[in-house]
């Protein structure tokens, strides 16, 4: 990663919220059992080494949980982050309402755009992330309409407010179902990768564009048969379970805490080695 222009902010204080695609899940810790990394905290770690170029302090906070909806986001989570004074917020909600048999699209959009305003006002910069594109998606090519017109809003509120955009809709590698772990729902570590530079690449700093950008090389066909075959063991091993959950009303996260739920310099000497893999990686 080359040095930031001279007019990008070098941010001190970032916090996370959001779902489990901001928790990271599917993208296993090496270190901490039953806890993951994701796209945030590789941004995180990017960040941090902009500003210890500056020798600057550094923070940070991810407050994002598994299966919560936008409401839970722009609520209890937003009202956290608040209290952490942050100059950066990345929040990525709606993917959860998205996936409701009904979702009232306009109704997300205010509530994200008041979220935002909140932010703004405080005085911190706004990261958002637009949906993926499901055009590839097999059953999931159904969200693509919504996805479509959430992506639009974002672009919208983003503009209206001046937010930094992670635009995920774009980002054709992802379309590539090997870049999603079994449950097709969640990235796998080099999707999460990629995310985590795009992120870097909003937000104004110079990246290795090709590198998270290229698709990965074509799938031979035997591979494609076994993907047929995982398709039908992620509809008994996977789609099932979160079918019965909704109709007991419940959520993965119901019984999870933030990962890291207050603004801390979480990179130790003696974690250099990870640090510098996921900067380099």
């Amino acid at each position: 990663m080359n040095p930031p222009a001279p007019d990008t902010p070098v941010w001190t204080r970032y916090v996370a919220i959001g779902d489990s695609f901001t928790e990271g899940m599917s993208d296993a810790d090496p270190v901490r059992p039953d806890a993951y990394v994701g796209w945030a905290d590789r941004l995180a770690h990017h960040l941090d080494a902009v500003a210890e170029r500056e020798h600057l302090p550094f923070g940070y906070a991810n407050l994002a949980v598994r299966g919560r909806k936008l409401d839970d986001v722009v609520g209890p989570q937003l009202e956290a982050a608040l209290t952490m004074t942050p100059n950066l917020v990345s929040m990525v909600g709606g993917g959860n309402d998205l996936l409701r048999p009904s979702v009232d699209l306009d109704g997300l959009a205010s509530r994200l755009e008041e979220a935002v305003v909140q932010l703004r006002q405080s005085g911190a910069d706004v990261l958002l992330a637009t949906p993926t594109d499901t055009r590839d998606a097999g059953l999931f090519k159904a969200l693509r309409g919504r996805h479509a017109v959430h992506s639009a809003n974002i672009f919208t509120i983003a503009q209206r407010h001046g937010c930094h955009v992670l635009n995920l809709w774009g980002m054709a590698a992802l379309r590539d179902w090997r870049m999603w772990a079994e449950d097709r729902i969640h990235l796998t570590t080099e999707g999460h990768r990629r995310v985590a530079l795009a992120a870097l690449t909003a937000l104004g700093h110079d990246t290795d564009v090709t590198d998270w950008t290229t698709p990965l090389p074509p799938v031979p066909r035997a591979a494609r048969a076994a993907e047929l075959r995982e398709h039908a063991a992620w509809a008994r091993t996977h789609a099932a379970p979160w079918v019965q959950r909704r109709l007991r009303g419940e959520s993965s996260g119901d019984r999870v805490n933030p990962k890291r739920p207050s603004l801390a310099h979480f990179r130790d000497p003696e974690d250099e080695p990870a640090h510098r893999a996921l900067v380099d990686g």
